[in-house]
């Protein structure tokens, strides 16, 4: 079993230690969880209460902490609770999925792909005709990459994705299972004669540097162009992005939230759970939309939203206050 005592974990942190623990740490865990030999972390100093009664021996903690770890027990105090907690998550982060071959034989690969030096391809994966993988890419078992798709250095696709044909992925991507990158845009125009009739799409979609996908999430291809999700941007699982949708750079969308075609997000986006954003929408750099919100016309930079229809976060609590009031005044 892998373990690491406080100095060992300091010297990746870079934090100050208060107090001390002679116990090896085995693990990391939540507060009211962790056992004696495991390390928890206090990212707020409200959650400081539950630090008498864990059994934990160590715990990351902010700089502001107003308690002491007591007996036996050691802090290690950084300026970020939750991103040095990241760092102790990859001490004991256990090895992924190993491949008993680079290629496996089960594997269909067209003559003309081109495959990057290092690169792993999983059992009954399928890579088409003219796909170029660049290095040390991973892909799973039954993944499907069509026709003349791109994926860039260090990539990594789980298992059940398709990456439709013309798709291009920069370096360092993450896809997740059954992710779906460049279905068909939802385009439809009603014909007396025909019903509903399809509008082909014909574009594709490109995703930057350092993008990843959640499992489930669908990011439709262009209509004409393409759909982009720009470097950085991380996308949780059950999501829908439209097609000819435009994100900024490090923007980030909670699960079951959703923009309509021709959304165009700027730089560090912010989108909550189960949120909606309808078509030709414009929100600005490093605009906030809270979960479950509707957003109907374009959002200015550095704005803060919820409710539904969406409005200034500070005009929605107003009026939820006031709604409350009126229901207790009712029942009087």
């Amino acid at each position: 079993m892998i373990s690491f005592s406080i100095q060992e974990i300091n010297e990746v942190l870079k934090g100050v230690i208060v107090g001390n623990t002679t116990i090896n740490i085995t693990a990391p865990e939540q507060l009211e969880l962790a056992n004696t030999s495991e390390i928890s972390f206090i990212g707020n100093k409200k959650y400081e209460k539950f630090w008498n009664t864990s059994n934990a021996c160590a715990a990351i903690v902010n700089e502001d902490i107003s308690i002491e770890p007591g007996d036996n027990k050691a802090f290690i105090k950084v300026k970020n609770a939750d991103l040095a907690m990241s760092q102790v998550l990859e001490l004991f982060a256990p090895p992924t999925p190993l491949f008993s071959a680079e290629i496996h034989p089960t594997a269909n690969i067209d003559k003309t792909a081109i495959i990057g030096k290092g690169s792993r391809i999983g059992a009954g994966s399928y890579i088409g005709p003219n796909v170029r993988l660049g290095e040390n890419v991973t892909i799973y078992p039954n993944v499907t990459i069509l026709d003349e798709c791109t994926i860039g250095n260090n990539s990594i696709i789980w298992s059940g994705a398709v990456v439709r044909e013309r798709c291009h992925m920069g370096n360092n991507c993450i896809i997740h299972p059954n992710a779906t990158i460049g279905a068909d845009g939802f385009g439809f125009r009603p014909c007396p004669e025909r019903g509903l009739v399809k509008i082909p799409q014909i574009g594709n979609v490109i995703l930057g540097n350092g993008v990843e996908i959640g499992a489930n999430t669908c990011v439709d291809r262009g209509k004409f162009s393409s759909t982009i999700l720009g470097d950085g941007c991380k996308i949780d699982n059950l999501i829908q992005i439209g097609h000819n949708s435009v994100l900024g750079k490090f923007c980030i969308m909670a699960g079951q939230s959703g923009l309509a075609g021709s959304v165009t997000l700027g730089n560090g986006v912010m989108i909550g759970g189960s949120a909606s954003i309808t078509d030709h929408v414009t929100i600005g750099d490093g605009a906030v939309i809270g979960g479950g919100s509707g957003v109907t016309k374009d959002v200015p930079a550095k704005a803060t939203l919820l409710g539904y229809p969406a409005i200034e976060a500070r005009d929605a609590l107003r009026q939820w206050a006031i709604l409350k009031r009126l229901v207790n005044e009712s029942k009087k």
